[in-house]
């Protein structure tokens, strides 16, 4: 599976973008697929998580309520839409495939797409 995230951009706060990530292959609905960010001089840090159905869905707590992932298995993209954006979710943001489910561990996800940059600023 290859992976292409899209979307970013500069945005004020507490406004809104919507990542995509374009899924090339044809297993794209077999894989889990989750979204990562990187801010500067920080760790990679979980953001959410979708099951390969689509039927369920997780969230790191800093952005729950704000954001919400989902899939379109038939156009073999998944989404982020990001609300009340804030400064400190400024990042590179990272579309992830794998096989496990519920995980928030970089390290368990088989592909990745390259990073697409959000900044938050006025």
């Amino acid at each position: 599976v290859q992976l292409q995230a899209s979307g970013g951009g500069l945005v004020q706060p507490g406004g809104s973008l919507r990542l995509s990530c374009a899924a090339s292959g044809r297993t794209f609905n077999m894989y889990n697929m989750g979204w990562f960010r990187q801010a500067p001089g920080k760790d990679c840090e979980f953001v959410a998580t979708i099951r390969w159905s689509g039927r369920s869905t997780y969230y790191a707590d800093s952005v729950k309520g704000r954001f919400t992932i989902s899939r379109d298995n038939a156009k073999n993209t998944v989404y982020l839409q990001m609300n009340s954006l804030k400064p400190e979710d400024t990042a590179l943001y990272y579309c992830a495939a794998g096989d496990m489910w519920l995980t928030t561990k970089s390290a368990e996800y088989d592909y990745w797409g390259q990073g697409t940059l959000v900044t938050v600023s006025s």
